[in-house]
């Protein structure tokens, strides 16, 4: 186990933190201090460490109605912000639905976790309970490696998947962003996409990603376009020197990304802001907040 894991939900939880998430939301005593308190909705903050980026306006409209009539069920889950407010650790859903429902208020439950434990309980939460999108999914499970210290074989072990569901998914993220936003748009499906990851270049994976919109090309298709190339003339990036092979192997297998030498020049490819940051801290010239 990590140092870097120990400071997380571990630490205070053991193995089953989403137990102990249940049971917090459901008023049963656990070794975790908290209490119930209705807030004002305008009080709390979003989640820096929410892994949804989208958000289906059709279910948030049934939430809200749902909400309207039963009011909120479950409690959202923040803590006392070091500013003003509070800042939300789960329950994200619920909370815009509430907005939408035009409530004032919405029962919580205020614990006190530091920024590791609340990045976990919120991965957690939103990864179990959540319909996340195939990439927010592989994200979040990509920072709870990174951040947590995680094998895939533990991670798979407690989120309840195979290890090879988890790397197939985590390999997702080596596909260029515009590859990757065909995804979350429906264009493709994974299927379609994860062939294109043992192509050269970013461009030649843009490129086949396009055509196989384009042409509505199955994923069988798609296999065979790897495999056989198109007829369309593709950019290929040149090889490294040879010598640039084994510490481009050692960058890429610290950073989790694609890297390129060229004479005297590297560099370190990220897929969005959040990526980035993860650069960054496994840089560790990342200030902490």
């Amino acid at each position: 186990m990590s140092k870097r894991l120990g400071k997380g939900l571990q630490a205070i939880f053991g193995d089953d933190a989403a137990s102990i998430i249940d049971d917090i939301e459901k008023g049963i005593e656990t070794s975790v201090n908290y209490k119930h308190k209705e807030l004002n909705v305008n009080d709390i903050i979003a989640n820096p460490y929410q892994p949804r980026r989208e958000f289906d306006l059709t279910a948030l409209n049934e939430l809200k109605e749902s909400i309207l009539q039963h009011g909120v069920i479950t409690p959202v889950l923040v803590r006392q912000s070091s500013i003003k407010g509070y800042e939300l650790i789960a329950g994200e859903r619920r909370l815009r639905a509430s907005k939408l429902a035009e409530r004032e208020t919405i029962p919580a439950i205020i614990v006190d976790f530091n920024d590791d434990q609340m990045m976990e309980v919120s991965l957690i939460e939103n990864i179990q309970r959540e319909d996340l999108n195939v990439i927010e999914e592989a994200k979040a499970y990509q920072q709870m490696i990174d951040r947590f210290g995680y094998t895939q074989e533990k991670l798979a072990a407690k989120m309840n998947k195979s290890r090879s569901y988890i790397t197939n998914l985590t390999r997702l993220l080596k596909l260029p962003q515009e590859v990757l936003q065909m995804v979350i748009d429906n264009k493709l499906t994974t299927g379609h996409v994860r062939p294109l990851i043992t192509l050269d270049s970013e461009e030649e994976m843009i490129k086949l990603a396009k055509i196989a919109v384009r042409d509505n090309l199955s994923v069988r298709q798609v296999e065979q376009l790897t495999k056989n190339k198109p007829k369309e003339k593709i950019v290929i990036k040149k090889q490294p020197r040879k010598e640039f092979l084994y510490p481009i192997e050692l960058l890429e297998k610290k950073f989790q990304t694609k890297v390129n030498i060229d004479k005297n020049n590297i560099t370190i490819h990220f897929s969005d802001t959040d990526d980035l940051n993860r650069i960054l801290e496994l840089m560790e010239v990342l200030e902490d907040m």
